[in-house]
């Protein structure tokens, strides 16, 4: 997820004085034909895996996806990243050595390179130990994970990589090839990828996280819904930890808060009959929050351990 973003003062100070009230009306709009995102009003939002869900498994890793899928998820948000020789792959961090054995770039290596390499090499179970050392797992392809994700099920792609052009053209290439469109949703916090991917016909991309930022703060500070929606649809963490920033004549004040910027104010702008847009709600990984969430009438939420988060039902 994107590191924490500066907020005004008078920004943060809205967003910390609003209460966050129960909204017990008003699902997600008419979905367009064929996007599942858009589905009717549910009685609780989709749950969508974080990374496959990177609380239970390696992230990004078909393991991850079995295990998700069995602990009941709707769909699967997964990272690509594109290796030297275009094919897209599911890992997120810049260096390899932050998950495997091996180390530099995913967009220096080629496809070979990485087929070695042991994504599971620093996951830590939560007794502290290494369980995938022993039993190494390895970097799927995108071409791997639409094979392994049902097609019922909710498929969003984070394109996690710069320069911009070099991973939509992997992706691109790939989900042309698959027939793929129809499935997939689309996000980056990356404005150049989110503009090249909008210019792509019938791709269904998020609106960028500073045009999604920007109506959130507008709502909170102004109490106005005006800023026109880019994409078909919005994503932002339910909470979020930001520096509140205060100018001073003789230098800057600066203090961290966890600013909540959806409330039941902010959801009817994105819900209005100009906007309609399905909202997306990350960082949802407790009870409390995941209530929260279904209260405001979330259409989906990302959660890191379905397994803890989804209640087994037998």
């Amino acid at each position: 997820m994107p590191r924490s973003r500066r907020l005004s003062l008078a920004t943060a100070v809205a967003v910390l004085a609003c209460a966050v009230p129960a909204l017990t009306a008003g699902g997600p709009a008419p979905a367009r034909a064929g996007e599942a995102v858009a589905a009717p009003a549910r009685a609780k939002p989709l749950v969508i895996a974080h990374r496959a869900g990177t609380g239970d498994a390696p992230e990004n890793t078909l393991e991850a996806v079995e295990q998700s899928l069995k602990a009941g998820v709707d769909g699967e948000w997964l990272s690509v990243q594109a290796t030297r020789d275009g094919v897209p792959v599911l890992y997120r961090p810049a260096d390899l050595s932050a998950l495997t054995d091996g180390s530099g770039a995913v967009a220096d290596k080629d496809l070979s390179d990485l087929a070695a390499l042991n994504v599971g090499h620093n996951f830590k179970d939560a007794n502290g130990e290494y369980p995938y050392r022993a039993r190494p797992v390895r970097i799927p392809t995108l071409v791997g994970a639409l094979a392994a994700v049902p097609e019922g099920k909710q498929l969003y792609l984070d394109l996690k990589q710069t320069p911009a052009r070099h991973v939509v053209d992997a992706v691109t290439r790939v989900l042309d090839e698959k027939k793929a469109w129809g499935r997939v949703r689309l996000y980056s916090t990356d404005a150049e990828v989110t503009r090249l991917l909008a210019g792509i016909p019938g791709a269904r991309v998020a609106e960028s996280r500073d045009a999604t930022r920007q109506r959130l703060a507008e709502v909170a500070l102004e109490h106005t819904c005006k800023s026109v929606p880019t994409g078909s649809w919005a994503g932002f963490e339910l909470k979020r930890q930001m520096v509140l920033q205060e100018q001073f004549t003789l230098g800057v004040g600066a203090s961290p808060v966890t600013a909540q910027l959806w409330t039941r104010e902010a959801v009817a702008c994105f819900r209005s009959a100009s906007h309609r847009l399905p909202i997306v709600m990350l960082g949802v990984n407790t009870r409390a929050d995941l209530g929260t969430a279904t209260r405001l009438g979330a259409t989906a939420v990302l959660v890191d351990s379905p397994r803890q988060m989804i209640p087994r039902t037998s």
